[in-house]
């Protein structure tokens, strides 16, 4: 018998039911979802007005890191814009730099952004720290060039979903452990922080097909970590490690309640309060796995991104201080 759990939004258990979900992942299947074509960029970029620009940050190991600049094409050139840097999702072990990039593209329109899309090297080819160096990497590059860019390296923000939450969780501790570059803020999306995988709501979503189960996301953390294994696992692969959370950049975390990183999420925002800083915390009832990538017309995925999208613009434009 399945354990107790949060069932899907009603409008969202519609949308999943002709998809051909599964319960676990292996190297053969993997092998087949990397080999399906992805649409084509210029149709994930159409309906934007924007510029596109591709670059390779160097790497830290002389590898090259492509990186997409998109920019608003009416920018202001004089008036220095702010920043979203974009991590993909896909478990860090598929995906690439345009996969959910119609989130933060609802950011150049909104708000003139400066979208900043990385390539990081995937598992099991990459492993250990390569995703997370790959992406610092990137974003040290960006903050380098930001007058070049035409942003305003004080409004960098990071952002992703899924794997790339996770690996946002792990640049803002990199970067401030590093002390450079300067991150306004983070955005993590339904965020992968827990390579144990034993949280109450990933036991919940075991054994049964889904978007993401408990199953395809220990796949995806033994492609990842490689030959690390226990008290060799460090915080910048696993976040949810790290023992210290205090001086990060204020941070925006959501994820449904079905699904397999509600609670991780839960207690990485809590971990962050504990630590005196501050986020802003969102679980959506009877939001899946990703919904609002998959489905962003449906009415919960809606108000997630809504939110999400207000959030950011008090964090990039906050109010004036009421005079005296």
């Amino acid at each position: 018998m399945s354990p107790a759990r949060p069932g899907l939004d009603p409008e969202l258990r519609s949308l999943l039911a002709p998809m051909p979900l599964v319960t676990e992942l292996t190297a053969e299947l993997l092998a087949q979802l990397r080999e399906m074509p992805s649409p084509p960029v210029e149709s994930l970029l159409a309906g934007h007005a924007l510029t596109r620009r591709d670059v390779a940050a160097p790497g830290p190991d002389g590898a090259r890191i492509p990186l997409s600049v998109l920019t608003p094409a009416a920018a202001d050139r004089t008036t220095p814009a702010p920043c979203v840097y974009w991590m993909h999702g896909g478990g860090m072990i598929m995906g690439d730099r345009f996969a959910q990039i119609d989130i933060p593209l609802e950011w150049l329109d909104r708000f003139g952004a400066v979208v900043v899309s990385v390539d990081y090297r995937l598992a099991p080819e990459a492993t250990g720290t390569t995703a997370v160096d790959d992406c610092y990497h990137g974003l040290l590059w960006v903050a380098e060039h930001a007058g070049e860019l035409g942003i305003d390296p004080d409004r960098i923000v990071i952002a992703g979903a899924s794997a790339g939450g996770g690996l946002t969780a792990a640049l803002a501790l990199l970067a401030r452990d590093r002390g450079t570059p300067a991150v306004a803020a983070q955005i993590l999306i339904c965020p992968m922080l827990d390579h144990r995988n034993t949280t109450v709501s990933s036991h919940q979503y075991a054994g049964e097909p889904g978007v993401w189960t408990r199953e395809t996301n220990a796949f995806a953390w033994q492609s990842v970590l490689g030959d690390l294994a226990g008290g060799d696992v460090p915080a910048y692969v696993s976040p949810a490690l790290a023992d210290d959370l205090s001086a990060l950049p204020s941070g925006y975390i959501d994820a449904g309640s079905a699904e397999v990183f509600r609670d991780e999420a839960v207690g990485h925002a809590s971990r962050i309060w504990a630590a005196g800083g501050q986020a802003e915390l969102h679980i959506w009832a009877g939001g899946c796995h990703g919904f609002d990538a998959l489905f962003p017309d449906a009415r919960l995925s809606a108000l997630a991104r809504r939110t999400r999208t207000d959030w950011l613009g008090r964090v990039l434009a906050p109010a004036p201080d009421p005079a005296p």
